[in-house]
């Protein structure tokens, strides 16, 4: 189960960001579908979990087309809900070298209620994870992780954006899995050097979740538990577009643990995954199919 957001995702491709104050001119507009919901779901979709979706789009022609996205990639609509207004817009810089800078105007997603996402929960008997983000409202995000807990679901937290996540809620998650810039304002620590990062995920876990990951885009990705940690390698690929790249490594680890794979080779799905997504322009659209993934792993 993916409690998240769905938007259409406007993409400028430009030279180099501009400063403050600054106009430069673009190269590109493209529209896609993304969200960090869907990214994920979709992501999952794609390596062969079974995925149903909770989340919102509006009454715009863009909902129309958010929701034909979600069962065209075979996942469960049943609790995505339209709401009057709006669906969710990202506005989306990516230059030269494939580093971007979003805004997201929340639309939809704002609209996704705890309500929404417990009745949603019990609908499904068998639920093997339950995974949000921080694109939807903090109750909501709450009501996925202690009702998805209760249900007996692991439970895998993205929190992109950081919000004011209480230590409650941490104490819900399973798995927290933030980059190296969300980790840093989670804990307060300087998480630019492979020890801050390692101390960072010492931290979140002493706050009460079991099994902290930390991405750090080029260098991989960290992780510790109690009483165990370790890294994961990139692979070898050639970087177009990083947007969806963390969704992709989120999609890679829950369809692999979903599988029943260990947390190790779980990571080496996720990295896989994540790699991959950077290859191609766009969020959607960039995320790997199942054949694509084995053949990286297989090298």
């Amino acid at each position: 189960m993916v409690v998240g957001s769905l938007n259409v995702d406007l993409v400028v491709g430009l030279d180099r960001m501009p400063d403050p104050g600054e106009t430069v001119m673009g190269r590109t507009l493209d529209q896609h579908a993304g969200g960090k919901g869907l990214n994920q779901a979709v992501a999952a979709s794609r390596l062969g979990a079974h995925v149903e979706m909770i989340g919102a789009v509006g009454s715009d022609d863009s909902g129309s087309w958010l929701r034909s996205i979600v069962t065209t990639e075979g996942i469960g609509d049943s609790g995505v809900r339209t709401v009057a207004g709006p669906s969710g817009t990202a506005l989306i810089e990516v230059d030269r070298t494939g580093m971007n800078r979003i805004v997201v105007v929340p639309g939809a997603n704002g609209h996704v209620t705890p309500d929404d996402v417990a009745a949603a929960l019990a609908d499904i008997e068998d639920i093997a994870i339950v995974l949000t983000q921080g694109e939807v409202p903090l109750p909501s995000i709450e009501a996925a992780m202690v009702v998805g807990k209760a249900k007996g679901a692991r439970t895998i937290l993205n929190p992109a954006p950081v919000l004011d996540y209480p230590v409650g809620l941490l104490r819900a998650v399973d798995i927290v899995l933030p980059n190296e810039h969300e980790a840093a304002q989670l804990t307060g620590l300087d998480t630019s050097t492979l020890e801050g990062a390692q101390a960072a995920a010492a931290h979140l876990v002493a706050l009460g979740v079991t099994c902290a990951i930390i991405t750090r885009g080029g260098d991989g990705a960290i992780w510790a538990t109690a009483d165990r940690s370790g890294s994961v390698d990139v692979f070898p690929v050639t970087p177009i577009d990083t947007v969806a790249a963390g969704d992709g490594f989120c999609g890679g680890l829950v369809a692999a643990l979903a599988e029943g794979h260990d947390l190790d080779e779980s990571l080496r799905w996720a990295a896989a995954a994540g790699g991959l997504a950077t290859t191609k322009a766009g969020a959607v659209p960039s995320l790997p199919s199942r054949s694509e993934l084995d053949a990286l792993l297989k090298g």
